[in-house]
This record gives C-alpha cells, sequence and structure tokens, in this order.
C-alpha cells in the first residue's frame, strides 16, 4: 500500500517535470531550426527583420516555450484550485514583462534601421531610446498589474502627488532632462554634427543623454556639457543646412603682378585640389573663385573662396594645407612674388661731436 503511493506521488510529479523538460526541448529545437530556416527564406531578405524581430526572439524563445510548460504542467499537479490561479497570474505576469522588454528592444531598434545615414551615424540618441523604452514600459506595467487584479487607480493618483515632490528635488536633473527632449526635438544639434559653442568648446555631437551632450573633439577627447548648458547659449552647427563649408583663403602679391595670370593660375590650383578631395560620387564639386579686396602698403590683396562638402570637418584643414603648398609652388614656377611685410623706420641722424659721457663716468674718469 505505502510503495503504491510513493509510484504515485512519483507519477504525480514525473508528469508536470516531464511535460516542462519536453517544452524546454521543444523550445531549443524550434531556436535552432525555425530561425535557421528563417534566416534563409528569401521572403526576408531585405526586410532588416533578422535584426529588428529575429534576433530578439531567438534570446526569449525558450524563456516562452519554458514559460507554457509550467503552465501546462501546473494543471498536472494536485493543488487547490486558488493556489493554481495565482500560479497562472504569476505567469501570466512574467509572460507580459518578458514581452514588454522585447517590444521596447524591437521598437528601438526598428527606429535606428531605418532612420541610419549612409555614413553609419543614427540621428537617434540615448535620451530617445530612454523615454521610449520608458513609454513601453510603463504601458507594459500598467498592463500587468491589470493583469493580475491589481487596479491601477491609486498608482496613477501616488504617481500625480509625488511627482510634485520628486520634481522638487531633481529639478536640476529635469532641467537637463527636459533640455535634451529640446535639443532631439529641435533638430538644431544632431549626431554627427560639428558644432562650436560660444563658449569656444567644439566638436563633433556623438550623442545626447539625460543630463549630458557628448561631444568629441578634433583630437578625440570626449566633453561632456549639461544639456542646459546648449540650449541657454548660442552655438554655431557646421552641418547645417547641410555639410558643406566655404573656405576663404587670404592671400597678397605684389605690385608688379599680372593680376589676371594671378587669377588663372590661383584658380587652376583651386580646381585640381578641390577635384582632389571631391572625387566622391555622391560629393558635390563647387567652383572655386576669388576676389580682389584692396591695395594695401606693399602687396595686393586677395581672397579665394573654396567650396565643399565634406562628411568630417576637419577636412578642411587638411586642404587648405595642400591648397597652400601647390599654390606656392605654382607661384614659384611662374614668378609670382609674395611680398613680405615692409615697415619704415625713421633714425635721426646724431651729431658725432655729442658726448654721451654722464656725470658718474666724468667723476670715475677724474
Amino acid at each position: 500500500m505505502n510503495q503504491q503511493i510513493k509510484i504515485d506521488n512519483l507519477l504525480t510529479l514525473l508528469i508536470p517535470l516531464s511535460i516542462i523538460i519536453s517544452s524546454l526541448l521543444i523550445g531549443i529545437l524550434f531556436k535552432r531550426y525555425f530561425f535557421a530556416r528563417l534566416f534563409k527564406s528569401r521572403t526576408l531578405q531585405g526586410w532588416k527583420l533578422d535584426t529588428i524581430l529575429v534576433d530578439p526572439l531567438q534570446k526569449i524563445s525558450i524563456f516562452w516555450f519554458l514559460l507554457g510548460g509550467i503552465s501546462l504542467s501546473l494543471r498536472t499537479l494536485p493543488f487547490q484550485l486558488s493556489i493554481i490561479l495565482v500560479a497562472q497570474k504569476l505567469l501570466l505576469a512574467t509572460f507580459l514583462g518578458s514581452f514588454t522588454v522585447l517590444l521596447a528592444e524591437v521598437a528601438v531598434t526598428i527606429l535606428r534601421v531605418y532612420t541610419t545615414k549612409d555614413d553609419g551615424i543614427s540621428p537617434l540618441t540615448t535620451l530617445f531610446d530612454f523615454l521610449l523604452k520608458v513609454t513601453v514600459f510603463s504601458i507594459g506595467f500598467l498592463l500587468i498589474l491589470q493583469s493580475v487584479g491589481v487596479s491601477i487607480t491609486p498608482f496613477l493618483t501616488a504617481f500625480g502627488v509625488g511627482g510634485v515632490s520628486i520634481g522638487l528635488a531633481l529639478q536640476n536633473t529635469l532641467s537637463n532632462l527636459m533640455s535634451g527632449i529640446n535639443i532631439i526635438t529641435s533638430k538644431k544639434v544632431r549626431p554627427g554634427d560639428y558644432i562650436q559653442l560660444k563658449t569656444g568648446e567644439s566638436g563633433y555631437v556623438r550623442d545626447v543623454e539625460l543630463k549630458y551632450t557628448i561631444i568629441q573633439e578634433i583630437t578625440e577627447n570626449l566633453m561632456v556639457i549639461p544639456n542646459s548648458k546648449i540650449i541657454t547659449s548660442s552655438f554655431r552647427n557646421y552641418s547645417l543646412p547641410d555639410k558643406s563649408i566655404i573656405l576663404s583663403v587670404d592671400l597678397a602679391i605684389s605690385y608688379d603682378s599680372d593680376l589676371e595670370k594671378v587669377e588663372q593660375i590661383t584658380l587652376e590650383v583651386a580646381q585640381e585640389i578641390l577635384k582632389k578631395f571631391n572625387n566622391s560620387k555622391d560629393k558635390i564639386y563647387y567652383k572655386p573663385f576669388i576676389r580682389y579686396q584692396q591695395f594695401d602698403y606693399f602687396s595686393i590683396n586677395l581672397t579665394v573662396y573654396l567650396k565643399i562638402r565634406e562628411d568630417e570637418f576637419f577636412e578642411h584643414i587638411t586642404l587648405k594645407h595642400e591648397f597652400l603648398k601647390k599654390l606656392h609652388q605654382q607661384y614659384r614656377a611662374e614668378n609670382i612674388n609674395v611680398p613680405f611685410p615692409l615697415k619704415l623706420a625713421y633714425l635721426p641722424k646724431f651729431n658725432d661731436d655729442i658726448n654721451f659721457e654722464t656725470e658718474e663716468d666724468n667723476d670715475v674718469i677724474n
């Protein structure tokens, strides 16, 4: 009799345990074979679903099969109905929580995949990711509470009352947070833009976080600037309205130079350098031009204007470097003189008979 009871108890445990193990094995096989075929499916080529949906589902599919096995095994256990109902609600809450995590990841991935530019830079920021995830998690949390039978009205009331005190305690943090949201929505500062603040800081915008904007200098150093500082100060964005830049180079030539010849040679050198820097098909070539400015004391001044469309702001420094080297070489070959600055110094003529000896010198001599 006792042996029969032990066998019955063992069978009672083996049945739900076998269901759980079976569901786990099915999940492993499903992940290994179903998703492998899904990757190779021609219907998904070009949809980027492997990045958007398949990868997140692969990570969580086994866990969902395990939850399903546990839910089925509960029906075979000799527990009271109330205990089974509580366990079912916990399993449902767990499933909704994992689904919320999956949905948040998929939402962020979709936006990043379809907003990433050809240069690999996405206009989305860490702050935008955070706000999107908070929205999804908040909705998921309310659904979980609703599914387990918990009223969400007290939570909403408590959140409204506590929001005032939290806002006062985190005033600076919220100020930077709202400034970051303003930066994102205004679209005046985007990841990849080269900006220069009024205070002198300059560099590429790499990210806009909850409290700070990350700027990378040309020297590869990172500057962490509060979002509120960017909002309250004026700045210059060299990447707007587009990434083209007009580079002005000031020059001076001697008065005996042929101005027509100087203009022709200078433009030829400028066009050669611009073609070298605009050899990509997707870049736009702009013709250079020069303007004579004034007759100075020792030279005729002119300015050369070079306009290029560049992916990196630092490129204009290299262009100016190459242009000046090539132009100096060409000027020397064509006997075009670049005058040195001259200053006239007036020296009064002293009388050789003037005695510069001081009274102290006379005392020493005597």
